[in-house]
């Protein structure tokens, strides 16, 4: 009896281990419907390339993905994992809990076809994760109601003030925007600082190499109260996630948006896609180069993967180009992939130009600092949008943040 009893316990083990094998875990955060159906079209496109390999994927709403993925990296790993490159890529391999994935760069072309994205996910030489999708930051804004009132796109930084001004004055909102999950406050400290004191200073300041304090930012939080002080921005934006600020832009309450192409999909949906344009955010500080953000999406595998064969071949799957494209166009984005299809969509083709053009490309506030730093620094901006009147209190708080995560200077 002990010994059948221990056959039926091996047969059990042995069919679980049959029932799970060609079973490929990835956890997603393209939560939303455009995103979702994006991740989705690639998934069915690679299974439709390896029928032998069945996906499984656990969705996580976007914002709550971001605190998740410190949990499931140790406790329970996928087999693939998107995330985001820099920093916040960083962040992970420097706990070992991201693998090694140069051979999948040299064995499926990728350092010839994702060269342009390469340095991003590279720490001491090698790869950490293959990005799939990246996109522009800019200003939305409803070319309609520009029109009705007689506006131009601004130029310079005292051009889009007067712009605020004139929408003020006819009763429409000038900027929405929503800072709830922080990080839309993040995307203006990018542009002002990177417009005030150039990408250099902007790295080593997300490095830990300048004190939030530094005279150097005072013309950065200057320039942020030009807006504040006039009450520009959405009211009670503290209380919106960048979702719901969307709101009155769409309903054509409110006139701009800095915001990622990401956007757009939810402007199609809503049927305004029509009434809206992009433009650039304007110099402010003259000589001061063009440099933009445009963050890079990204999918890993985890040192806890249990079928890393398959998950390397997922991440190989965006050599295709087909998968490639569709993808980043489903999800309002650019590929990074050289052989995808040129973008057809006139925002992209924007973006594309522009980033193309810039003289250089930040990943964002979040992904280019320490995580524990741009949690608190994000924290200080948005309170700095709400409580103009404590930027000394605020700067100093980040500043003793930096200095504990980063030491003195």
């Amino acid at each position: 009896m002990r010994i059948l009893k221990y056959l039926v316990i091996l047969s059990t083990i042995f069919a679980s281990s049959i029932s799970s094998a060609g079973t490929l875990v990835v956890n997603s955060n393209q939560s939303g419907e455009s995103s979702e159906a994006a991740f989705n079209a690639y998934v069915a496109a690679f299974e439709a390339a390896h029928p032998d390999i069945d996906v499984q994927v656990n969705l996580t709403e976007h914002e709550a993905y971001k605190t998740a993925i410190r949990n499931f990296l140790v406790a329970e790993a996928p087999d693939v994992a998107i995330w985001f490159a820099g920093n916040r890529m960083k962040f992970f391999v420097d706990q070992d809990l991201f693998m090694d994935v140069s051979d999948v760069w040299a064995d499926a072309d990728l350092n010839n076809i994702m060269s342009s994205s390469k340095a991003s996910l590279t720490v001491d030489g090698k790869q950490y994760g293959v990005p799939w999708g990246y996109y522009q930051w800019g200003v939305y804004y409803r070319k309609d109601i520009f029109d009705n009132l007689g506006l131009n796109v601004p130029q310079d930084w005292d051009e889009f003030k007067w712009v605020c001004a004139m929408l003020k004055k006819n009763g429409i909102t000038p900027i929405t925007i929503g800072t709830k999950y922080l990080w839309t406050a993040g995307g203006w400290f990018d542009y002002l600082n990177l417009r005030v004191n150039g990408y250099e200073h902007h790295m080593d300041l997300t490095a830990g190499k300048i004190s939030y304090e530094d005279s150097s930012l005072d013309a950065v939080f200057d320039a942020w109260r030009e807006l504040i002080d006039p009450g520009y921005f959405l009211e009670d934006h503290a209380t919106y996630s960048w979702q719901e600020a969307q709101a009155p832009q769409i309903n054509g309450e409110a006139a701009m948006y800095l915001i990622g192409n990401f956007y757009v999909p939810a402007l199609e949906s809503a049927g305004v896609v029509d009434k809206m344009d992009f433009f650039q955010f304007p110099p402010i500080v003259e000589g001061i180069g063009t440099f933009e953000d445009a963050p890079t999406d990204t999918m890993h595998i985890p040192s806890g993967a249990k079928n890393v064969e398959d998950a390397k071949k997922f991440l190989a799957f965006m050599s295709d180009p087909a998968a490639a494209t569709n993808w980043a166009k489903m999800a309002g984005m650019l590929s990074p992939n050289s052989l995808a299809d040129a973008p057809t969509d006139r925002f992209q083709k924007m973006g594309f130009a522009m980033l193309n053009a810039a003289d250089g490309l930040a990943q964002f506030y979040d992904r280019d600092a320490n995580p524990d730093m741009a949690k608190a620094g994000m924290e200080g901006f948005q309170e700095f949008m709400v409580k103009p009147d404590r930027e000394g209190k605020i700067r100093a708080r980040i500043e003793k943040e930096r200095e504990r995560i980063h030491g003195p200077l």
